[in-house]
């Protein structure tokens, strides 16, 4: 009987976690792909709102500004709150965003939904990570479900793009903020099976988060802003410095802070800090990737976007690969290094490949598409789960929502430092192709030199 009573413990305890992967991922699949749905249907919705061309890309800045500048806030609600509980409000929060934007009539209502959508993703994305650092602690299952998560993660941008094309094209843009609200009223409903945890004891440290949320809303807005300024441009040095001077004020007062928004200790410990490093560097990489597959297929190969959209899922698929069957499946048999260096290599080959590219090269689809598609998912694939691994490893309940947080808003800026940083250079050459191929052996040079620069950080034991 005894017997009988732990097999079904054990039994619906394993439902309980898969069941929590399943939400988990839904949750993130939202938070990733509203970064770039939207960029489809921004002509539509220009032209349905009267939206200039001086203030349309608000319908995207307001969301990164909200989720990157909240995010170390929204990882100590989920502290406070506790993690299920603040994943509850983050995604009731976001279907209300979302169906406020689907119905917008002008352009300040579409522009507010947008960063309230931002802001509730800041508090779903680490309470997410968080649930499925606590949920999966036995290294076969944790590297499974880690890898589940990265692929969701890293296609989440490209399938965005995807739904955005079909659903802009035959449907209208509205649904394109619509379609969150059933996602994540279902992954709601399904947070009743996933394993409550205990809200802590914190107080709110209101100095850490007003510096935190200023300093890198300052940085992400002058990165989204580069693109249209230049880097030299008064507006953009201004930001930057700005929002350097205020994270390091950030620093300054969380060290000596008793209750700190962000512990010091989350960032210094070695193997962490190198995933935070290698994870924000294939982030500036891939995100700029992402944006020359869309301009090259559309604007120099005549792509449709929808046609566009699906050459982009060998990318998702690659992921997929590469995060589930290859580093889920080595997740603790192998040391992090084992699979981080080799991704992040195989990455910058991917990438090297469509520096051959030419003007008059034939055979592009076969010969250099899809071979950079599938080498850049399968490196970064090997990459995002270990990293994730390491970012919640070894930290107690107090500080895991943090961590996350830490670990979401590095991508957040290297996503935006990518799509910056690349496409200034790309737009510096006089031709298209030799511009985006110029952007691309900056993003392998950096890829390299991010292999180099952890390989000391990361652990090379299992």
């Amino acid at each position: 009987m005894v017997t009988d009573e732990r097999t079904q413990t054990g039994t619906g305890a394993a439902a309980a976690r898969w069941w929590t992967l399943a939400v988990v991922s839904a949750a993130q699949l939202l938070v990733v792909l509203d970064g770039t749905i939207v960029n489809i249907a921004l002509p539509s919705a220009q032209r349905s709102l009267g939206l200039t061309d001086g203030n349309r890309q608000w319908a995207v800045t307001a969301y990164a500004l909200a989720f990157g500048g909240l995010l170390l806030v929204g990882g100590r609600v989920g502290g406070m709150l506790g993690h299920r509980r603040a994943f509850a409000v983050g995604l009731v929060g976001f279907a209300a965003a979302s169906a406020l934007g689907g119905a917008a009539v002008d352009a300040a209502t579409l522009f507010g939904a947008r960063g309230l959508q931002g802001a509730f993703a800041a508090v779903l994305a680490p309470a997410g990570l968080s649930l499925l650092a606590t949920a999966f602690t036995r290294p076969r299952e944790r590297g499974l479900a880690f890898g589940v998560f990265a692929a969701v993660g890293a296609g989440g941008a490209a399938v965005g793009l995807v739904a955005g094309a079909l659903l802009t094209q035959y449907a209208d843009w509205r649904w394109c903020l619509y379609i969150n609200v059933p996602v994540a009223l279902l992954a709601l409903l399904g947070t009743r099976l996933v394993p409550a945890d205990r809200p802590g004891r914190a107080r709110v440290d209101v100095p850490g988060a007003l510096l935190s949320v200023a300093g890198v809303g300052a940085v992400v807005y002058a990165f989204g802003r580069a693109e249209a300024l230049g880097w030299g441009s008064a507006e953009v040095l201004g930001l930057l410095v700005g929002g350097v001077a205020l994270l390091a004020a950030f620093v300054a007062v969380e060290v000596r802070a008793s209750d700190p928004l962000l512990p010091m200790r989350v960032l210094l410990h070695r193997a962490r800090a190198g995933a935070f490093l290698a994870i924000t560097l294939v982030s500036v990489a891939m995100y700029g990737f992402y944006l020359f597959m869309s301009y090259y297929m559309q604007g120099t190969l005549g792509y449709s976007p929808v046609r566009t959209g699906l050459v982009m899922l060998v990318n998702v698929g690659a992921t997929l690969v590469g995060s589930t069957l290859v580093a889920g499946r080595l997740h603790g048999r192998v040391p992090p290094a084992a699979l981080v260096l080799p991704g992040l290599l195989v990455t910058a080959a991917g990438m090297f490949v469509l520096t051959r590219l030419e003007v008059g090269s034939s055979n592009v689809l076969v010969l250099f598409l899809l071979p950079a598609l599938v080498l850049t998912g399968l490196g970064f694939g090997c990459v995002m789960p270990p990293t994730a691994g390491l970012a919640t490893a070894e930290l107690s309940a107090r500080d895991i929502g943090v961590a996350s947080a830490a670990y979401n808003a590095a991508q957040q800026l290297g996503a935006a430092l990518g799509v910056a940083l690349l496409n200034t250079l790309a737009a510096g050459s006089a031709a298209v192709v030799d511009g985006y191929t110029s952007a691309l052996m900056v993003a392998f040079v950096l890829l390299v030199g991010a292999a180099v620069v952890v390989a000391p950080l990361i652990p090379r034991s299992r």
